[in-house]
């Protein structure tokens, strides 16, 4: 049974992994990405999904400083094992329900160009999310930031 919930401090070994297997970023570093989060600290929040009581992928989503209502979707990202099970979009889904709540107008999510990132932006693309904006040369000579929006 897939279960999506706030992110608790007991979560942070178990989403390590996520980050690592999935290659978003290494997973030593989410500790002091949560830290804030999990300390009350910022207005961003974190959530987790589980399978079974096992966490499998998570999400963090920050306010946009000096906007009105806007919210960035800064990492996703869910345990290859569990690929296509549908927790992307459950997250994505329980991300929009919660900006709602908060009474969010405008949610974010920037991607690569590249093509190791083709699935990321046809997933959002299929969510409902558009192609704003791009940088080019962003991450990297040749890799342009895409931003995607979706008004909620």
């Amino acid at each position: 049974m897939t279960k999506i919930r706030f992110t608790n401090q007991a979560d942070t070994e178990a989403l390590a992994d996520v980050a690592e297997a999935a290659g978003i970023f290494p997973g030593t570093m989410l500790p002091e990405m949560l830290g804030p989060y999990l300390a009350g600290e910022q207005s961003g929040f974190w959530l987790t999904c589980e399978i079974d009581g096992s966490p499998s992928g998570f999400v963090y989503t920050q306010q946009e400083p000096m906007a009105d209502g806007t919210w960035n979707m800064l990492a996703l990202a869910v345990h290859p094992s569990a690929h296509r099970q549908g927790q992307g979009r459950a997250l994505v889904h329980a991300v929009e329900e919660e900006l709602r709540r908060r009474q969010a107008r405008l949610v974010i999510v920037d991607t690569s160009s590249t093509g190791g990132y083709a699935m990321a932006r046809a997933f959002y693309h299929a969510l409902g999310y558009e192609a704003e904006a791009r940088i080019r040369d962003y991450w990297d000579t040749g890799d342009h930031k895409i931003t995607f929006r979706k008004p909620l």
